[in-house]
């Protein structure tokens, strides 16, 4: 991101010594002058916004025989508002990335034609450019909200009591509600992308660029973000462009739309009504999100869309469950639901809720800070007589730091049973070896590169397969039919890591549905995905739940949750920890 470009300063301490003592609300930190509210949605204006233009312009990453990016020539004039389009895999990040200085040298990858932001290279541009990546841990540097947010403006050389008031203006812009000094590491992904930006609009850059700002945000971080966008680049007259497959979000933002061709160059340029209304049955057949288009052509993404889940066994059971990233910190309580076989759960509510927490913990990867969470023979396929009983691990009174202590020292017991050699699973999914897990259990992680470990996309189809031993007509057999279906076929031989965002999260899902686990646990599964791609996710995952496998998915996507789920939980935030 190039706002974190690092300068020494003295360990331990923030970009600016002691953060003031105050939250992010209208009037601004506590040491900032009373006016500063009044400038929160209209900022100082900034000179007008630099020129972009590629002439000629490519890019292809190394290692990789296709080009991301070629042949492009366009301009965007100073103080135009963009909406960059184009079907997943089109170049669209590279793009961005390229005005925004950060795609790297020639170790990284080759290079074509030329690139400018006003007049030049973009490399000598990056004080005047901001730029907020797709993947919110990517971008958030520093280990406090105020110093992160803060931290662009100390590289520009802003006086302290102008950085303070341009923080404060920022988070109230953005709907950041939270103490300056709440560290970082403690946000949720909407969160982080919130600060991201926030420390984007402090600078006041010349040009803003915006890679699908709003993909973890809530329906209301969306219009948040978005008008706090539209407002800090009108009053700045900065250059801004935004890629985003919600193209409804910004319509009444941007005055032009480009579509970048897959193939090289540009497929349509011009105003947005008379693009989407000339070109727009074009673009949606070619992946691009034109409202008013089904991606799914009225087909059911389901055969079979049953509304309750009395009929199906149960494989996974809550009751009264606390969830937390630690044993002292609650994000969500008082959880009942049921996972039952065939069935797909949405679980949705404001970004900072606990969802991802919540998700985690279904899955295996986090112990439960109280409740109750058990697998049951059903999924486990334990003798129901061998199984450690539930009364082992009931927990009563799940407000208390005992009871935590009590079911952690059930799951160690029922680590003893530990599903091998024969022995019992046990209905503690924490519990479990990894490698049980791993066929009953597949969790898809919020941010993709979180669970890559492997050097190129096959390799990454591979893992859990090689982990399960199968046969290696298996295992080429399993991984030709999730790439083909995924679109991942004609980047096997890629590095994970220099794929578009929408492929990295088609990656992340094809690597968990290649062990055809019983139960599927989706954090938030479409999003950086074009029309096409969606809909061929959604008819993949609704082929999943016909055979029989569980779906639980955190998702923001209506659309999605229309198409598959049968239930929808909406989690709310916790008020306090165990005591």
């Amino acid at each position: 991101m190039t706002r974190v470009t690092r300068v020494a300063r003295g360990e331990g301490s923030g970009p600016l010594g002691a953060v003031p003592d105050a939250r992010a609300e209208p009037s601004g930190p506590a040491d900032v002058a009373p006016a500063a509210a009044a400038r929160a949605t209209a900022p100082a204006a900034a000179a007008r916004g630099a020129e972009l233009r590629a002439e000629g312009w490519g890019w292809r990453h190394a290692g990789r025989s296709e080009w991301a990016v070629r042949g492009l020539d366009l301009a965007i004039e100073p103080g135009e508002r963009v909406l960059l389009l184009g079907a997943s895999g089109a170049g669209k990040s590279t793009l961005v990335h390229a005005f925004a200085g950060v795609l790297g040298g020639s170790d990284e990858g080759e290079q074509e034609g030329s690139l400018t932001v006003g007049g030049r290279l973009p490399a000598e541009s990056r004080g005047r450019t901001g730029l907020v990546l797709q993947d919110p841990d990517s971008q958030v540097a520093l280990a406090r909200i105020g110093d992160d947010i803060a931290f662009g403006c100390e590289n520009l050389g802003i006086p302290r009591e102008e950085i303070w008031h341009r923080v404060g203006e920022a988070m109230t812009a953005v709907g950041l509600d939270l103490p300056l000094d709440r560290p970082t590491s403690a946000l949720s992904g909407g969160q982080k992308q919130r600060v991201a930006l926030a420390g984007v609009l402090a600078m006041r850059p010349e040009v803003v660029l915006l890679d699908e700002p709003t993909a973890n945000l809530d329906p209301a971080g969306v219009s948040e973000v978005r008008d706090a966008v539209a407002a800090v680049v009108r009053a700045s007259n900065a250059t801004f462009v935004v890629i985003e497959h919600r193209v409804d979000v910004w319509l009444d933002v941007v005055d032009r739309v480009i579509v970048l061709d897959p193939g090289g160059g540009v497929l349509a340029d011009g105003d947005p009504a008379t693009v989407l209304r000339e070109r727009g049955a074009e673009l949606a057949r070619g992946g691009v999100w034109v409202p008013g288009f089904d991606p799914l052509e009225g087909r059911p993404a389901r055969q079979a869309h049953p509304s309750t889940t009395d009929a199906r066994p149960t494989l996974l059971a809550t009751t009264d469950l606390a969830v937390g990233r630690t044993p002292a910190t609650v994000a969500a309580r008082g959880l009942d639901l049921e996972v039952a076989r065939a069935s797909a759960l949405a679980l949705t509510g404001p970004n900072g809720a606990g969802k991802s927490t919540l998700a985690l913990t279904i899955a295996g990867l986090l112990e439960p800070v109280g409740g109750i969470l058990r697998a049951l023979p059903t999924l486990t396929g334990d003798p129901a007589s061998d199984a450690p009983s539930s009364s082992e691990t009931a927990v009563a009174e799940p407000g208390t730091r005992r009871v935590a202590r009590r079911h952690r020292r059930a799951v160690r017991r029922a680590r003893r049973w530990g599903g091998v050699g024969g022995r019992p699973l046990g209905e503690h999914p924490f519990a479990w070896p990894s490698r049980e897990l791993l066929t009953r259990i597949g969790t898809v992680f919020q941010d993709p590169e979180h669970q890559f470990v492997a050097g190129t996309v096959r390799g990454e189809l591979e893992v859990a397969l090689k982990a399960l031993r199968l046969e290696a007509t298996e295992i080429d057999a399993r991984v030709a039919e999730v790439a083909g279906r995924l679109r991942l076929d004609g980047l096997l031989t890629a590095n994970p890591y220099t794929l578009s965002g929408g492929e990295k999260r088609r990656l992340s899902v094809a690597s968990v549905l290649v062990a055809r686990p019983a139960v599927l646990v989706l954090d938030e599964p479409t999003f950086g995905q074009d029309s096409r791609t969606w809909a061929e996710l959604v008819r993949l995952l609704g082929e999943q739940l016909d055979r029989g496998t569980a779906v639980v998915a955190v998702t923001h996507d209506r659309a999605f949750i229309d198409a598959l789920a049968d239930r929808e939980l909406e989690v709310r935030p916790a008020d306090g920890t165990l005591s």
